[in-house]
């Protein structure tokens, strides 16, 4: 599962509640510029609208070689789920404070997939404990390096 596009923001700025794995509608131009790595994913996010789920802000090149049929970059992108998990997403989208946004893009079985998550803003003091937490666990890691090596 070699990841084509991630969402680097997303694991810093929410808690992520649960994740979903998504197909999504594409145009062949569009599958040829995500071949060519051609795009991004950090300011999307996904919203239910009539029993489907779409993907908004998702920006993928145009394509290099394409011609007058090439695709829109910033085009809302039609995500396909079940009936079940687009419920659930519903239920998780109603509820303040909660947002669905993507955190990556692969490859599996040579369809693209969107992973999809749902998520809980962090405060500005949950960011700086992760951050305390971080530089604590490398601290440890090193000590622990110079105490193995000594021997």
């Amino acid at each position: 599962m070699a990841d084509i596009l991630t969402n680097s923001k997303a694991r810093r700025d929410y808690h992520i509640l649960e994740t979903f794995e998504a197909g999504i509608v594409l145009h062949g131009t569009e599958v040829k510029a995500l071949r060519a790595g051609k795009g991004q994913i950090a300011d999307a996010f996904a919203r239910v609208d009539q029993d489907e789920v779409w993907l908004h802000n998702a920006h993928i090149d145009e394509y290099s070689h394409g011609n007058l049929q090439n695709h829109q970059p910033k085009a809302v992108r039609k995500l396909l789920l079940h009936k079940s998990e687009i419920r659930k997403l519903a239920g998780f989208a109603a509820v303040k404070g909660h947002t669905l946004f993507p955190l990556s893009c692969y490859w599996k079985n040579g369809k693209v997939k969107v992973l999809l998550a749902v998520g809980k803003g962090k405060q500005e003091f949950d960011r700086r404990d992760d951050i305390k937490k971080r530089e604590s666990d490398r601290e440890l890691k090193r000590a622990t390096m110079k105490y193995s090596k000594g021997k």
